[in-house]
Parts: structure tokens; sequence; C-alpha cells
């Protein structure tokens, strides 16, 4: 594995937050193969380096592990909050592997995130020259126009530049309120929710459905699940990662049956993800749109 940031390994091992992470560096706490470092840019490899902090290692290798989980509304997508909001690492903490959050999910963004003690795979599934495809989605009010669609889908200007083509069509709407199905292939903050607010239909509701090859599926709030070795093989695939060196452990190895979690009780149905029974569709218009260019 390439080296990588100290205090980014810290993070992912579940250690600390990366802020508290650079403080333990600048503070001399941390070390690499026994020799003090207090530089913020320094880097190590988690698995070819003995890391400690204060004299504890940190990044001795464990069996990789991977999970999807279902985040729930107000729960912030990090190991731990200064201001005392749940965590997601509170929901998982029962797991034996330093899970740690591939990529965030805003505070009150719902569904699919991965989480795991794979270094190689979570620097892989989040690197820019990937384009990990992110399927959401989205509630917004009125019923956006097919111009406001295809600027969408096209690039929508950002403060921070424009926005990459994206492929986005109408899951359902009754003319007051609209769901859409947005997938988008980076990783910008909070990309989606400003997409939607930059042309008038600002989001009511995110819900992450999809990442990369892995779904939300039937998770409900609060629950979670380990990959199975072929969802495992095709993230290998898509980061264009060995799948060979892919390792299973005792407790709750990849492929271990059943949903884990408590479900916590959800804000609705999630159009797209459930077939919803006829009296409910009949009280939609859906315009169904597949994805046009810019997929």
């Amino acid at each position: 594995m390439s080296e990588v940031r100290l205090q980014l390994i810290l993070a992912r091992a579940g250690v600390a937050s990366r802020r508290a992470a650079e403080r333990f560096i600048a503070d001399g706490r941390v070390s690499v193969n026994g020799v003090v470092v207090r530089e913020l840019g320094a880097k190590a490899d988690p698995d070819a380096d003995r890391i400690a902090v204060d004299g504890r290692l940190v990044a001795e290798r464990e069996p990789n592990a991977t999970i999807a989980l279902h985040k729930p509304d107000a729960v912030v997508t990090t190991m731990d909050d200064p201001g005392g909001r749940e965590c997601v690492s509170a929901i998982v903490s029962s797991e034996p592997y330093r899970l740690v959050p591939v990529g965030r999910l805003d505070y009150h963004s719902e569904g699919l995130l991965l989480l795991s003690n794979d270094g190689a795979l979570i620097n892989r599934l989040l690197h820019p020259r990937h384009h990990v495809p992110k399927a959401y989605a989205v509630e917004v009010p009125g019923e956006p126009t097919d111009a406001t669609l295809e600027i969408l889908r096209n690039g929508v200007a950002l403060e921070d530049g424009p926005s990459r083509p994206a492929d986005v069509r109408v899951l359902e709407t009754d003319g007051r309120r609209t769901w859409l199905e947005i997938v988008v292939r980076e990783g910008r903050n909070r990309l989606v929710r400003r997409m939607l607010d930059a042309v008038g239909h600002p989001a009511r509701r995110v819900v992450r459905t999809r990442f990369g090859s892995i779904a939300l599926g039937a998770l409900r709030p609060g629950q979670y699940r380990y990959l199975s070795k072929r969802e495992l093989r095709d993230l290998y695939a898509l980061s264009g990662l060995d799948a060979g060196v892919l390792q299973t452990s005792a407790a709750g190895s990849p492929g271990s049956p059943g949903v884990l979690g408590v479900p916590r009780r959800g804000r609705g149905r999630i159009p797209g993800l459930e077939t919803s029974d006829p009296k409910a569709r009949r009280r939609v218009r859906s315009r169904g749109l597949g994805p046009r260019r810019g997929g």
C-alpha cells in the first residue's frame, strides 16, 4: 500500500478525528517505527510501518472488513464529535474492527454509508480519478422543468467550479413535490444539495441509495450488514484492486448472513427503493425520465 498522511491513518484507525490526530502529532505523541514524528505532512504505510500513539500500536494489521450502514438522519459521519452529537461510530461500536466511514454523508442526509478498515479500498473509492458513482433519491419542492433537469445533467455552476455531468431522472411527482434520482461521480462537500439550491429546488430530503456497486436495499435506518464476498470483489474491481487479497475473519466475517443493528423510525418511504402499493402509485403522476447525455 502507498504511504498516507499520518493524521488520516489515525483517523481511519478510529484513534481520533483528523483534527485531534493532528494535535497528537504536534504534541509528539505519535511515532513511526520507534521515531517520534511531529511534522503534520508526514506520511507512513499503515501496512508496513509500526505506528503508535503514546507507545501503543494503532496500525496493527487486522482482517479486512467492510459493512453497509443505513445512516439515520441527525447522525454525524465522524468517529467523534466535539459538540456531543451522535456519530456513526456509536452505531457500529459492538463490531470488533476499527471501522471508519468511506467518505461522508451530511448530518441530515440519510442512506447508504460504507464503513471499512481496508485502507487501500477506502483510498481507491474516494480518489477522484476513479469517478465512483453515487446515487441519491432526493425530495424537492415543486416540479423541476425539463430545462432545469438538463442543467443538472450537464453541470451546474457552483462557487468551487461547475459540477460534473450527472444522471438525473424523475422518480415521481404530484406537482407540489418531486422525487429525483441523481447519480454523481465526484465527492465534493454537500454537492447534491448545492446543485439543487443553484437551480431553485432546495433539497428537503437526501437519501443515498447506492455507492458504486453496493445498494442500500432493505436496510432500515440504524441497521447494517457485512458485504458479501461477491460484493467485495465487485468493489475491488471497480477500484482497480486485486480481489485475491480479500481476507475473512471469525467474528462478523465478510459474507456473514443477517442484518445487524437496531432499526430506527424512518422519515417515510423512499421512492426507487421499494415498490409502492397500487393506491400510492395512482396518487402520483410519474414522469419517469431516464438518464440522458452526461451520465
